[in-house]
């Protein structure tokens, strides 16, 4: 049977959540919960505002205080199995990881065995103890990059706090379709595709997502970029990249098919036809760490498939 263990988060809300639900604001805040578990909590009076219980459809005003003291199952159902990691950094009460392109974060529909989930039972066992064994956010499969790995409960429960209150800075690498003029801020709200329902989409109904991104340089027709996320939506960057008509080189779900430049080599026009995943790679991530509280930042570099996509594409800023 699963065991449980108890996660304790506190923070305040801001002005930008005013006239939303408790359970709509909390949901965006902790997208690695489920709506339903969310409002269990709140039932529970698991959930206080300002230091009493409210009820899920509670509106908010800003500057309320939130604390959670809830019950959340740990992943002793998924197996250990001996898949590589390529670990970065490892601390007393964290790890940090590269992840490869091609493996899923967390077993689910169609992946129920082979993911990082997997890998890490069998690196540290201890992880089976905590919920989703440490994983504080998700990369999508065919992305590459940083990930942080909470190894305590106390750690998990401090990385989840600063995921919340947007404490972690994650800067990404990516590649899209076509000339951006200059850097820019997308702040549009992504929700399910109302049609396709395993995509995600820009809706009036979705929740809040801001993606920054700043030009790293300009390629013949395309364009190298720097993105740093504000909200981490499923798909938060394929999305909003999409949405103003530059979608990641690569992506078969938001992208159209292979952007090719006037007078491109046979060469060029293979690799870009060819390319297997979107690229996209998550670079780097900052914090407080957890025990000293002074500032890390960590770096994932780039892979291999990724430098040469960039080198094909005439990139000098590598």
């Amino acid at each position: 049977m699963p065991t449980s263990e108890t996660i304790k988060l506190e923070f305040i809300l801001t002005e930008t959540h005013k006239g939303q639900r408790l359970d709509q604001v909390l949901s965006q805040l902790l997208p690695d919960y489920s709506r339903n578990m969310i409002q269990n909590w709140i039932k529970k009076e698991q959930v206080l505002v300002n230091l009493k219980p409210e009820k899920a459809k509670y509106r908010i005003i800003g500057h309320e205080k939130i604390n959670i003291f809830a019950t959340i199952e740990a992943d002793t159902q998924h197996a250990p199995e001996n898949i590589p990691l390529n670990i970065i950094d490892e601390e007393t009460d964290y790890l940090i990881i590269n992840k490869p392109a091609g493996l899923t974060v967390h077993p689910g529909a169609g992946n129920p065995r082979g993911t990082m989930l997997n890998a890490l039972l069998h690196y540290c066992p201890k992880l089976e103890k905590l919920p989703r064994a440490g994983i504080i956010h998700r990369l999508d499969k065919d992305t590459s990059g940083i990930i942080v790995i909470a190894k305590t409960v106390k750690a998990y429960q401090y990385f989840i706090r600063a995921m919340a209150s947007r404490e972690i800075k994650r800067e990404y690498r990516a590649v899209v379709n076509g000339h951006l003029v200059a850097g820019a801020t997308i702040e549009a709200a992504i929700g399910r595709h109302p049609t396709k329902r395993t995509r995600m989409a820009v809706v009036a109904s979705g929740k809040p997502a801001v993606t920054h991104y700043r030009i790293l340089e300009k390629l013949a027709s395309h364009t190298y970029l720097r993105v740093i996320l504000e909200t981490g939506r499923t798909h938060q960057i394929r999305v909003h990249m999409a949405y103003i008509q530059h979608p990641l080189v690569g992506d078969q779900i938001y992208g159209r098919r292979p952007f090719l430049p006037k007078n491109a080599s046979e060469k060029l026009k293979q690799i870009l036809q060819k390319f297997p995943r979107q690229a996209l790679h998550a670079y780097q991530l900052t914090f407080k760490s957890p025990q000293t509280q002074s500032i890390v930042s960590y770096y994932a570099a780039l892979p291999h498939d990724f430098k040469q996509l960039l080198i094909a594409l005439g990139c000098q800023t590598l």
